[in-house]
């Protein structure tokens, strides 16, 4: 259990900030970059069930149950692989990236294919769902980069993970436009 009484302790006046196993980083390693662009993402997901939760109740849940996983996600890429410890440390599972890929098809049954790219907007909660979708393609690009460090071992679970949600949040996306009707779709060249 997580107890927070005391919110600045003013150990990062230095520029630094803990591990979960307590080692100190920088706060602009690659590490701290990784799971901190994983909270931005659980934020923007937190704006857009703003705009989804009355109308798609379902959507709602799924993203609630992403949020409590992207904080699963933060845990174990602040705990690097590989390092001796006391404790069973929480890591992203094989389940719950299953879970993203049935929620994906679920959702992706009710759309038509697409015959050209999708351009972020159409609803506004389509276009936050967008919005997440970018930062949690940050997210894994800095988690693939962290993991190309063979002394930053990554569980690849997460980088799963990180890959499925954002193409979860594209299929939503698009599911939220009215399964895709409302979509703006990019026309090449339109503007020459």
């Amino acid at each position: 259990m997580v107890v927070l009484n005391r919110i600045y302790t003013k150990t990062g006046d230095d520029g630094t900030t803990a591990l979960s196993t307590g080692e100190r980083r920088p706060k602009h390693d690659l590490r701290i970059e990784a799971y901190g662009t994983v909270d931005e993402t659980n934020s923007v997901i937190g704006v857009a069930r703003l705009s989804v939760a009355a109308d798609f109740p379902e959507l709602d849940r799924m993203l609630g149950r992403i949020q409590n996983d992207l904080f699963d996600l933060g845990a174990d890429l602040a705990t690097p692989e590989g390092v001796e410890l006391k404790w069973q440390p929480l890591r992203i599972s094989a389940a719950q990236v299953a879970r993203l890929e049935a929620d994906i098809d679920g959702l992706n049954a009710d759309l038509e294919p697409l015959r050209s790219f999708v351009l972020p907007g159409g609803s506004v909660a389509a276009a936050q769902l967008h919005v997440a979708r970018t930062v949690a393609r940050r997210a894994e690009r800095l988690t693939v980069h962290l993991a190309k460090d063979t002394a930053e071992p990554v569980n690849g679970e997460a980088i799963r993970y990180l890959n499925r949600l954002s193409d979860l949040l594209f299929v939503a996306a698009r599911w939220v436009n009215d399964r895709g009707k409302a979509d703006v779709l990019w026309v090449p060249g339109q503007n020459r």
